[in-house]
């Protein structure tokens, strides 16, 4: 099993970041592979579903939300359309959250599980993630096929414009409870 904790350690020191680790995952996020949560400053890792991953994949997971880390907490580090992109969650399903006041606030909005998909994977955020976590695990254990094939995986198959952002996030604005 990957020694999160030692990693997590050493990130967090070489790049300032004063964070929490938990391995029990929020109340909804139980099939999650990892989360941070920026309202409680902590990041999730879901050793349950880790268990039995390779390290890379293990890796790919908690580099990528150390990367939302410092998203959130040093957000002049990343373009003004990243900062933006951050303040909204899009899950598949249509339920979309706006970070308000260091809250959540969410809505569901309707339309085909597709769209959501698309919008989550061409997310901002997310494309900045996954590509420093890809860099991270190459760079820590070397390049390899499965960690391209797990890169590319999450990696947007269709282009989502940042206009169709621009009207997404309107509509979850004004959704927003």
């Amino acid at each position: 099993m990957t020694d999160f904790k030692t990693y997590f350690d050493q990130f967090c020191k070489e790049n300032n970041l004063d964070i929490l680790l938990s391995y029990h995952m929020p109340q909804g996020y139980e099939t999650a592979y990892g989360s941070f949560d920026v309202t409680k400053n902590t990041l999730f890792i879901n050793q349950q579903m880790l268990a039995d991953s390779a390290e890379y994949q293990s890796l790919f997971y908690l580099f990528h939300e150390l990367r939302h880390a410092m998203q959130y907490l040093y957000p002049e580090q990343f373009s003004e359309q990243i900062q933006k992109s951050c303040q909204y969650s899009i899950l598949y399903n249509g339920i979309c959250s706006k970070l308000v006041d260091n809250s959540w606030k969410s809505c569901v909005l309707s339309g085909e599980q597709e769209y959501f998909t698309n919008a989550y994977l061409n997310s901002l955020h997310e494309i900045d993630a996954n590509t420093f976590a890809y860099n991270m695990v190459k760079s820590v254990l070397g390049h390899s096929q499965q960690l391209e094939t797990l890169y590319n995986w999450w990696m947007p198959k269709e282009n989502f414009e940042y206009s169709e952002f621009v009207k997404l996030y309107n509509m979850i604005d004004e959704n927003v409870k």
